[in-house]
């Protein structure tokens, strides 16, 4: 077995796995609804070392400001399997004021769904990891 049919995982730091997250804008941002976990798909930017997100009018995701929830997205790729994957979790907040406005510009709705509200998560833990080729 040659290095290339040898994967491993690499742990991230804090400030490279928030850098990565910054490269996409969509993920599955993970809440608890009915006492039970749930899994939406949401577009994200970053602002101010928090992730930004978008619900819809009437979205069950509402539900989840000020309750802890979880963010993760990644890019890994389909033939190798190689790429990362980086999570945030922390207490939802609404955005409000100036960095409503800010964010506003900058997270675009992606589905035909009237935009709902924008919702703050400031990382209170972060993990991330990469998927490379190799022995460490």
């Amino acid at each position: 077995m040659s290095d290339a049919d040898i994967r491993r995982i690499d742990e991230l730091s804090t400030s490279a796995a928030l850098r990565l997250l910054g490269t996409v804008s969509f993920g599955r941002v993970a809440f608890t609804l009915h006492a039970l976990p749930a899994i939406r798909p949401a577009t994200h930017v970053l602002d101010e070392g928090d992730v930004i997100i978008r619900s819809h009018s009437g979205s069950e995701l509402n539900s989840a400001v000020g309750q802890i929830v979880a963010y993760e997205a990644g890019v890994i790729s389909p033939e190798d399997h190689l790429g990362w994957s980086v999570s945030v979790t922390g207490k939802a907040e609404l955005v409000s004021g100036s960095a409503a406005e800010r964010c506003e510009l900058l997270l675009r709705p992606w589905s035909g769904l009237r935009p709902g509200a924008l919702i703050r998560i400031p990382p209170e833990f972060v993990s991330g990891y990469a998927l490379r080729n190799g022995t460490p």
